[in-house]
C-alpha cells in the first residue's frame, strides 16, 4: 500500500488507486461488494442472491445498510482511533451514537430470524459479517455487544459456517477499546528516554509522576475546542431557525422563509448548494433514499452548527440529489471534510445572496418548492 497501488498501471484498475481490485480476462472490478456480487454472479440462479425478486430486493437492502450504517461508521470509529485521522470526542460520540442506532436495527430485525433474508445464507450476511468483523475483532469489547443479543448470536453463527471459517480463521472478541494512539506517542516517548538519563533511583521517583503526564497528555482533550466555538459571535442563533422551521405549519413562505433572512448573518455563516456527482447510479428510488438517509446520519458531527436540506428530484430514475447546506463559518467546515466521506460525493458551491436566482433557488430548497427546477420531488428530508 502506498507503492504499488500508486503506479500508472495499478491506477488503470482502479483510478483512485485503493485496493481490492479484481482481474478478470474481461476486464476489472473494483469496490468489495461489486467483486462480490460480480463473483456471486458467475454461478447461474446462485441461492446467495436469493429465489426470488423480493429475496433479492432485500438482500440488496442489506448490503447498502451494512454499507452505511455499520461498516462506514465502524471505519471513523477506526480511524480516529489509529490516529490515521484527528480525534475529535464529540465526533467520536456521535459515531458511537450512529452506530448503535444501527445495531438497534439489525437488533430488532435478527429478534426472529436466524439470517438477514430468508431460511439461509445469502450474499447479505456474507457482507454483513465481513463489516461486523472489524467491530467484533477490534473495536468492540462485550460491554458495547451484550446490548444487542441477536446481533451477537447472529455474528458468531455467520462466522462459524465452516466455508467462512475457512477463509477468515477463528474470530476472537476485542476485550477493549483501542486507546487513542495520537494521544499516547508523545507520553511513551517520554517514558523510554527518562529512564535512559536517570539513575534507578531517579526513576523510581520518576514512575509516580506518570499519572501527572498522562493528565497533562490528556487535559487537552476537555478543552479542546472545535475551531468554529472561536469564531466571532453571530447575531444568527442557530437553535432559534431550527425551532422556527419545525413549528411553521402553514404560510411557510411568509413566516419560515422570511424568518431566515431576517436572521441570517452573512458573516457569522454561509450557504451551500450541493449537487451529487453520480446522478446516474440513482436508478432505484430506495437506495438513493437510504444513500440519502445514510449521509445525513454521518453529518450528526456537525448538528451543533449546521442546518441542511436534501432534495430527491424525478419523478423517474435517475433520480437527481440535490441540497442546500447552512453552515457556521465562511467555508465548509474542515473537520466535517475529513470525518464525513459523503462529502467527497458532492459538488459545492457558495451560494451569493446578492444573486436574487441563488436566493430564490435556497429558498425553495428550504420551502421544498414543488416541482423543484421543473420536476417533482421524490422526498425531501432536512437535517437539524
Amino acid at each position: 500500500m502506498g507503492v504499488t497501488n500508486k503506479t500508472p498501471e495499478f491506477l488503470k484498475m482502479n483510478p483512485i488507486g485503493k485496493i481490492p481490485v479484481l482481474e478478470t480476462p474481461e476486464g476489472t472490478v473494483f469496490e468489495s461488494n461489486a467483486i462480490a456480487r460480480y463473483v456471486v454472479k458467475l454461478k447461474a440462479d446462485n441461492p446467495l442472491f436469493g429465489s426470488s425478486a423480493i429475496e433479492y430486493g432485500q438482500i440488496e437492502q442489506w448490503i447498502d445498510f451494512s454499507s452505511l450504517e455499520i461498516d462506514a461508521n465502524l471505519i471513523s470509529y477506526f480511524k480516529a482511533r489509529m490516529g490515521w485521522t484527528p480525534y475529535f470526542p464529540a465526533v467520536e460520540e456521535a459515531t458511537i451514537a450512529s452506530l448503535k442506532r444501527g445495531f438497534e436495527a439489525l437488533n430488532t430485525h435478527l429478534a426472529l430470524k436466524t439470517y438477514l433474508v430468508g431460511d439461509s445464507i445469502t450474499l447479505a450476511d456474507i457482507v454483513m459479517a465481513c463489516n461486523l468483523y472489524l467491530g467484533f475483532a477490534r473495536l468492540l469489547p462485550k460491554s458495547f455487544t451484550s446490548e444487542f443479543p441477536h446481533v451477537e448470536r447472529y455474528f458468531w453463527t455467520v462466522v462459524n459456517q465452516p466455508n467462512i471459517k475457512k477463509v477468515i480463521g477463528d474470530v476472537k472478541q476485542t476485550d477493549s477499546v483501542p486507546p487513542v494512539e495520537s494521544a499516547k506517542k508523545p507520553g511513551q516517548e517520554k517514558e523510554k528516554a527518562k529512564p535512559k538519563e536517570a539513575p534507578k533511583k531517579e526513576a523510581k521517583k520518576v514512575e509516580p509522576a506518570k499519572p501527572a503526564t498522562d493528565e497533562v497528555e490528556e487535559a487537552p482533550k476537555p478543552k479542546a475546542k472545535n475551531p468554529l466555538d472561536l469564531l466571532p459571535p453571530s447575531k444568527m442563533v442557530l437553535d432559534d431557525w431550527k425551532r422556527l422551521y419545525s413549528n411553521t405549519k402553514s404560510n411557510f413562505r411568509e413566516v419560515a422563509i422570511k424568518g431566515f433572512w431576517d436572521m441570517y448573518d452573512p458573516e457569522g455563516y454561509s450557504l451551500w448548494f450541493c449537487d451529487y456527482k453520480y446522478n446516474d447510479e440513482n436508478t432505484v428510488s430506495f437506495v438513493t433514499l437510504n444513500k440519502v438517509g445514510g449521509f445525513l446520519q454521518r453529518m450528526d458531527l456537525a448538528r451543533k452548527y449546521a442546518f441542511g436540506k436534501m432534495l430527491i428530484i424525478g419523478g423517474q430514475p435517475p433520480f437527481k440529489v440535490k441540497g442546500l447546506w447552512l453552515f457556521r463559518g465562511q467555508e465548509i467546515p474542515q473537520f466535517i471534510m475529513d470525518e464525513c466521506y459523503d462529502m467527497e460525493l458532492y459538488e459545492w458551491t457558495k451560494v451569493d445572496i446578492t444573486d436574487e436566482a441563488q436566493k430564490e433557488r435556497a429558498s425553495q430548497m428550504i420551502e421544498d418548492f414543488e416541482p423543484f427546477e421543473g420536476e417533482p420531488l421524490l422526498d425531501a428530508k432536512c437535517f437539524k
